[in-house]
């Protein structure tokens, strides 16, 4: 039986990489009376977040919504837009894409799977040279999408995906860009558009600072004309319906009511902070995480700078000691959870989540309890990353406060 008592005195600290906190006034939107989704009022909520979910993909085209994990979302971009034994081109960048490539395959689809050391983003050039072999080919153009993780969230590493997008147009190759942004929607400037992606995949529970249980789709005109002629089976998670339904403010089956009410109303604070300072808070709170690493003298999984991700930042432990072991005590005396390494990089890693709701004294909180759970747990480091943090912090100003100045 379930102990509901059993929980420490004062708040959790959720600090994985997704779920994330959800804000109390989100909690309270969720809370309000499940309304007929066929009746006119529903039609206006419909409505709204459809409009507002555009605006943070940063696009002018469909976006349909999923009542569903990342992973269906994942699903419904490949069912479709591709048929039974078409290749697909993905990157190994770590354990989410590797999820997809698995996803893929039981899909009957046929995966180029580039491999990668989990510490780097997908290479804009070894993409490039795979389509030019592609294009050069008997068999050219076999390859019909490229698929993406923006950010990796079990590594840290975000990949630029502008340039994975000149790439493809510098061969001229037909491919759809497919892009995995379920831990950096909301949380890491992201412009679907602008980018040329054709579908874009995201999730609720991270940046959208809901629960779990909402995904989405956001569909270039080239991926839509590519559902019309694409073979692989498709009920539930077809385009075509959802969004002729959409159009009036309306689903083709039952929606997740009271999760669209919390959209709607983490979408109005999305909106209210503004989604430049809403990035921008988040690269300040990710350089502060990345300062406290280094003066712990520990190493941050993410090799290349210009890729560290602003969502979570992934810290490795020294040879001979356990992330998990360390995790376990920091849940244990501090009631404070992190992230677990994933697949290849299990037991050796920890993950800080710094996304969604979430502010500088959040993080600070949160530095502490990892620093003492360092300690605790006998991993050699030196004292001082959360004074680093703090220093930073309080000498790079908000944005609000930067534009008032």
């Amino acid at each position: 039986m379930l102990e509901l008592d059993s929980h420490p005195s004062g708040r959790h600290f959720l600090q994985i990489p997704g779920p994330t906190n959800v804000p109390d006034r989100v909690l309270r939107a969720i809370d309000h009376p499940t309304i007929d989704h066929r009746g006119p009022e529903f039609a206006v909520l419909g409505k709204a977040v459809l409009a507002g979910v555009k605006r943070v993909f940063q696009t002018e085209r469909n976006v349909v919504i999923y009542p569903a994990s990342g992973t269906g979302a994942w699903e419904a971009a490949l069912v479709n837009t591709l048929s039974p034994g078409d290749r697909v081109l993905m990157a190994e960048t770590g354990q989410f894409a590797a999820l997809w490539k698995k996803l893929a395959e039981r899909l009957s689809l046929t995966v180029d799977f580039m491999p990668g050391d989990w510490r780097q983003g997908a290479n804009p050039a070894e993409i490039e040279k795979r389509l030019r072999t592609d294009v050069s080919s008997n068999s050219a153009h076999a390859i019909k999408a490229v698929c993406v993780v923006h950010n990796e969230t079990s590594t840290g590493v975000t990949t630029p995906i502008a340039p994975i997008r000149a790439a493809i147009d510098r061969v001229g190759h037909p491919a759809l860009l497919l892009v995995d942004t379920i831990s950096s929607l909301g949380s890491i400037d992201y412009r679907h558009d602008e980018w040329g992606v054709d579908v874009t995949v995201g999730g609720s529970q991270k940046g959208l600072m809901l629960p779990p249980g909402l995904s989405f789709n956001a569909i270039s005109a080239k991926a839509l004309a590519a559902s019309e002629h694409a073979k692989l089976a498709r009920s539930y998670w077809d385009w075509k319906e959802m969004i002729a339904s959409n159009a009036t403010g309306y689903f083709p089956y039952t929606p997740a009511t009271n999760l669209l009410y919390g959209l709607h109303e983490a979408l109005e604070m999305l909106f209210a902070e503004g989604l430049p300072q809403v990035f921008a808070r988040h690269d300040r709170l990710a350089e502060a995480t990345r300062r406290a690493a280094r003066a712990w003298g520990l190493e941050i999984l993410c090799v290349n700078p210009a890729e560290y991700s602003s969502a979570l930042t992934a810290i490795i432990v020294p040879d001979g000691h356990s992330a998990d072991a360390f995790r376990k005590i920091v849940l244990e005396r501090f009631n404070m959870s992190l992230g677990q390494g994933l697949g290849k990089v299990a037991g050796k890693i920890f993950r800080i989540g710094h996304l969604g709701y979430f502010n500088e004294l959040m993080l600070c909180g949160t530095l502490a309890g990892v620093e003492m759970g360092l300690k605790l747990a006998g991993i050699p480091h030196r004292s001082g990353g959360v004074d680093a943090a703090m220093a930073y912090l309080a000498e790079a100003p908000t944005a609000h406060l930067a534009q008032a100045a």
